[in-house]
Formats: C-alpha cells, sequence, structure tokens
C-alpha cells in the first residue's frame, strides 16, 4: 500500500513539473526579470526607437549592450549609447511581459509590434488584439501591473 502511494506521489510531481515547465515555454510562468525571445529582450528590437522614431525597428548584433540579465539590441550606436545611459527611461515595463498579463497577475510573451508608450513609459503586449483590449482600460491596467509586478515572477 506504501508503496503504490509513493508511486502515486511521484507521478503527480512528475506531471505538475511537466505542466509548470510547458507553461513556462509560452511564457506563462517567468523565472527572468527581463522576458527575452530570439536570444535578446524585446526579441532583439530596439528599445530606444520606441521613443525615437516612433516604431518598432529591429536592433543589430553590431550594437548590443548586457543590462538587467538580458542582451538588448539596437539599431544604432547612438541608441545603444542612450540606453546605456539611461536603461530604465527605455526599457519596457513589467520586463517586457505582456502589460495585459501582469495586470491579471501571470506573465505572457509579446510581440514587439503591439506597444505603446504611455506617460513616457514602454509597454509591449502579447499581441494587437490583447492591445486595443489593454488601451481601453490602460491607467487600471496599469496600477494592476504596477501591483503584481515583480510579485508574477517566480
Amino acid at each position: 500500500m506504501k508503496k503504490k502511494l509513493w508511486v502515486g506521489v511521484g507521478v503527480v510531481a512528475v506531471l505538475a513539473v511537466a505542466v509548470v515547465l510547458g507553461l513556462r515555454s509560452i511564457g506563462m510562468f517567468a523565472t527572468q526579470s527581463v522576458h527575452v525571445a530570439n536570444g535578446a529582450a524585446i526579441g532583439g528590437y530596439d528599445a530606444v526607437a520606441y521613443f525615437t522614431d516612433q516604431k518598432p525597428v529591429k536592433g543589430s548584433p553590431e550594437f548590443a549592450e548586457e543590462w538587467n540579465g538580458a542582451r538588448w539590441l539596437f539599431a544604432s550606436a547612438e541608441h545603444r549609447d542612450l540606453f546605456r545611459a539611461a536603461p530604465e527611461q527605455y526599457a519596457p515595463q513589467f520586463g517586457g511581459y505582456c502589460a495585459y498579463a501582469v495586470s491579471h497577475n501571470y506573465t505572457a510573451k509579446t510581440d514587439p509590434e503591439a506597444w505603446s508608450v504611455v506617460d513616457g513609459k514602454l509597454y509591449l503586449n502579447y499581441d494587437l488584439d490583447t492591445r486595443t483590449e489593454w488601451l481601453a482600460e490602460r491607467e487600471q491596467f496599469i496600477a494592476d501591473g504596477q501591483r503584481n509586478w515583480p510579485k508574477v515572477l517566480w
């Protein structure tokens, strides 16, 4: 009887680990403070360009910077240097995880094309549909996200 109980506990533990790893692989649970996709923060997009060019611009490995445990890519040395001087000013809020998800107390990956700058801060969303929903109540979602961040990381 005890042996069957231990086998059952073991199976449950293995299944729980598999579920968590599966959810982490799609971005539902995060362990790092910066969301990394394609080997770089913001999936390799230039964080400064959202402010200077008002659009997402792919960065280049030629203009890389390490910050907060992640590799950040920039379209130019000028953008890299602006980021280097004030990374908190340019880095997306909530570590680049979906702002809507963080406001609902979980993490999700983001689409660099689904972005907003609100009060001088960059926010990213899972996709353009999520961004539309987030924008409809952005003040509330920002406040909720600030309450949840960084507790949503584990």
